[in-house]
């Protein structure tokens, strides 16, 4: 692990102390609930209640729901079908034996109801149904009466010949889909903890910058006040004198500048992370990273087995190939075959039209060819063959820019890793530097201008040193996004089934 600097919380407390005025009972009141939040608690609380959060958990479960409802809808559907009332009058062609047309005034009505099974074939894409009906037919007029008609069984078969089997085709866009969206659901996540860990280290540098701020005008004042009588003494001249107080001016300006800039990033955390309003918290930093062994070549390797780019490539080059395959059968010879066999019975009256039932046999048999089309089918496979070269050449470059995005993502994470190193060091010696000068500056070793370039090196080493932290963090957790591994435990991130 690498330790930072120093504890940066207790000397901004401090900071806030010297240009804060006394609380009061109440407010001290109030301090007393504050809530301390750390790195990862904050991370945890964006992932489980904060706004990206739910939208990613509503677009995994709306993915989940779907794939739940693909996978029920192969399974046997029973229905129950019927028309309560079917009512003809009208005088209506009616063919005799004889060959001749008579028109003959008619009035009837027929209710249906029916109960079947239906049960898709997976490797045909056919659907296969077991059924019974009945029939109630009430005739008006002259011809007043009623009787019933049964099928008490009716097995049937409707299948494609020579069409694309849409069914093998859903299931296969369906199980790509379905991995998509669990995939996704993890690299969101690894987003939002890569968002939160920025929002966090922008609190934490407003809150620094507020620091040095509350510094600078206490040592301007100090240095103002003692500069105030080096002049009426004769010892410095009036243009440091007013540097002096311009100084003091300007990191006045400079701490309510860095107060408000505190606020909105406080502010823009708390949305991130859905923390109540009326509740007050303050950030502590981790005191260390994690030293993470990163190698270039296992995160390539994790990339491309685990991203969701790569299935995306597979979900569309899937379906580039059935837009290709429809293109081409459909101007091909294609037929539908649709046949039944079952049983049937009429009679005027309901329990004798299940009696001794006579057998029923369909078979409808559809043929369908495209003769002359003036080149539109060629030019549908030629457009369905383009636009599967070009999902091939997307492909590879989502392919090939995933690899380099975290080849690079691991070699930045080390680079990320040795820039806190060097940045905690660089903070530890321009705070000594800036000790050093103000002492000699005091006891008239060196001027005023050395004290404030100083001064302006130790605030560019500190803020610098939140932003390499800043850096490691968010290299962190983009390259767990981008493979979808965890350095730290040597581990695939797993699907999380929250129910």
């Amino acid at each position: 692990m690498v330790a930072s600097s120093r504890s940066r919380l207790a000397a901004f407390a401090l900071a806030v102390v010297l240009v804060a005025p006394p609380l009061t009972l109440e407010a001290q009141s109030v301090a007393t609930d504050v809530h301390t939040l750390t790195l990862q608690e904050a991370i945890a609380m964006a992932q489980a209640q904060g706004p990206s959060a739910q939208v990613a958990r509503d677009s995994r479960d709306a993915a989940r729901w779907h794939d739940h409802a693909f996978g029920a809808s192969l399974l046997p559907q029973v229905f129950l079908s019927g028309n309560a009332a079917n009512l003809n009058r009208g005088i209506n062609p009616i063919t005799l034996p004889d060959g001749t047309t008579q028109f003959v005034a008619q009035a009837q009505n027929q209710s249906t109801i029916g109960l079947g099974i239906a049960q898709k074939i997976p490797f045909t894409g056919g659907t296969f149904t077991v059924q019974s009906q009945m029939s109630r037919i009430d005739l008006f007029g002259d011809q007043t009466g009623k009787y019933w008609q049964t099928t008490p069984v009716l097995i049937g078969l409707q299948q494609d010949v020579f069409k694309p089997r849409n069914l093998v085709w859903d299931e296969r866009d369906n199980e790509l889909s379905a991995n998509v969206a669990e995939r996704a659901y993890l690299e969101a996540r690894e987003d939002v903890a890569a968002q939160t860990a920025a929002a966090f280290f922008d609190l934490y540098s407003a809150q620094m910058t507020l620091q040095n701020s509350a510094s600078n005008v206490a040592v301007n004042d100090t240095l103002y006040t003692l500069n105030k009588g080096r002049y009426q003494v004769g010892k410095i001249g009036e243009n440091d004198l007013l540097k002096s107080e311009l100084a003091l001016l300007r990191s006045r300006a400079s701490a309510d500048d860095a107060r408000l800039a505190r606020d909105r990033a406080e502010a823009a955390l708390r949305r991130i992370i859905a923390y109540p309003v009326n509740q007050q918290f303050t950030i502590v930093t981790p005191d260390s990273i994690p030293v993470i062994d990163a190698d270039p070549d296992v995160a390539v390797r994790e990339a491309l087995k685990n991203s969701s780019t790569i299935t995306e490539a597979q979900l569309s080059s899937l379906r580039s190939q059935r837009n290709l395959n429809q293109a081409k059968l459909a101007n091909r010879f294609n037929a539908t075959i649709s046949a039944s066999v079952g049983f049937n019975q009429t009679a005027p009256l309901f329990g004798q039209a299940y009696r001794s039932p006579l057998g029923k046999q369909d078979l409808v048999v559809g043929v369908d060819m495209p003769l002359m089309q003036w080149g539109a089918g060629h030019a549908n496979v030629e457009e369905a063959k383009a636009e599967q070269d070009r999902q091939t050449a997307d492909n590879k470059i989502a392919h090939d820019q995933l690899a380099e995005d975290a080849r690079f993502s691991a070699l930045q994470l080390q680079q990320a890793q040795r820039n806190v190193l060097i940045s905690a060091k660089a903070d530890t010696v321009a705070e000594k530097g800036f000790d050093v000068a103000k002492n000699r500056y005091v006891i008239g070793k060196i001027g005023i201008t050395d004290l404030y370039q100083a001064q302006t090196e130790k605030d560019a080493a500190v803020l610098a040193y939140v932003a390499a932290l800043r850096g490691y963090w968010t290299a962190y957790y983009h390259l767990r996004r981008v493979t979808l591994y965890d350095f730290a435990t040597k581990s695939e991130m797993a699907d999380e089934r929250e129910k």
